[in-house]
């Protein structure tokens, strides 16, 4: 049976409206070339269609807060039918995908489908705050119901295979950096640096301002290891890259593959729907949102 998913955009900044209902349905070329985002069609281009889309699943439904930016989704992403207002979708999908990163928002667009038990992924960051974090979390109607992350978490160029946990051994330290805001893109380093450290929780947060440079924090883990995350702004370029320092040796994971991870993680999302169980659990969650919430209380010059 397809799963019929509807798709909630657009915050500035963020395509993913366009891209997430393309890596489900396919996509027009010519109409997702004007769509804003350059680098969505190109890594689109570069995959095979349709044997590249997720099988079993389509975007039926769109919503964003302008009826001609969701006619363009809706006609560049193959989706049928373009609703007036989220609570039209109640009934018609299966599950949700809130593409959107104004963490601000979340709440409001989200409430509708929790209430309904209809499955909802929330793009990152899902929360500014822990407290809002577990506002969000207790309004499940069951465990598994709200699924959420950055893509990146999935992405395999920054993950560590065997060979290399041997080579470096007990990771001590990671140095992270980002492009863009702290609010929308530290959580892109954060998270796959949180799945390198394992379990250990944060015990405290040494924040700074770092002016033009952007904005840092380090974080320290109850079992000795720190994570120092940098978010650079609009103000330089920088990757989107982690360093992970062992105590035998150290190495670089840069970030390549949009399309690769934006796929997995939807696969993730969709078989835990399938599945009714759980794939984001609130432990690693709660970790991830109160680094972004410390990075929060400092401040670009």
């Amino acid at each position: 049976m397809t799963l019929k998913l509807g798709v909630i955009g657009l915050s500035e900044g963020n395509g993913h409206p366009f891209s997430w209902s393309a890596i489900c349905n396919g996509y027009v070329p010519e109409h997702m070339a004007d769509c804003g985002y350059p680098s969505i069609p190109a890594y689109l281009g570069q995959q095979h269609w349709p044997q590249d889309r997720i099988g079993g699943v389509q975007v039926t439904h769109v919503w964003t807060q302008d009826t001609a930016l969701s006619m363009h989704i809706a006609r560049a992403a193959l989706i049928p039918h373009v609703v007036r207002s989220v609570e039209d979708m109640l009934g018609q999908v299966d599950a949700v995908l809130l593409a959107r990163d104004d963490a601000q928002n979340h709440e409001r667009h989200a409430v509708p489908f929790l209430h309904a038990g209809v499955p909802i992924y929330i793009d990152k960051p899902i929360a500014l705050s822990v407290r809002l974090l577990d506002r969000l979390w207790g309004l499940q109607q069951r465990p598994g119901q709200l699924f959420t992350c950055s893509a990146l978490r999935y992405a395999q160029e920054l993950m560590l295979s065997e060979a290399d946990l041997l080579r470096l051994g007990s990771i001590r330290h990671i140095q992270a950096c980002t492009p863009g805001a702290w609010e929308t893109y530290a959580v892109h380093v954060i998270e796959p640096a949180l799945k390198l450290l394992g379990d250990a929780d944060p015990v405290s947060f040494d924040v700074r301002n770092l002016g033009r440079l952007g904005r840092g924090v380090t974080v320290s883990f109850g079992e000795g290891q720190t994570l120092d995350v940098v978010a650079h702004g609009k103000q330089m370029a920088a990757p989107l890259a982690l360093r992970v320092h062992g105590q035998h040796g150290w190495q670089d994971l840069i970030f390549r593959d949009s399309f690769g991870a934006f796929k997995a993680a939807l696969i993730d999302f969709i078989d835990g729907v399938r599945t009714g169980t759980e794939r984001s659990p609130m432990a690693f969650n709660r970790r991830v949102v109160a680094i972004i919430e410390a990075g929060c209380r400092g401040g670009y010059e």
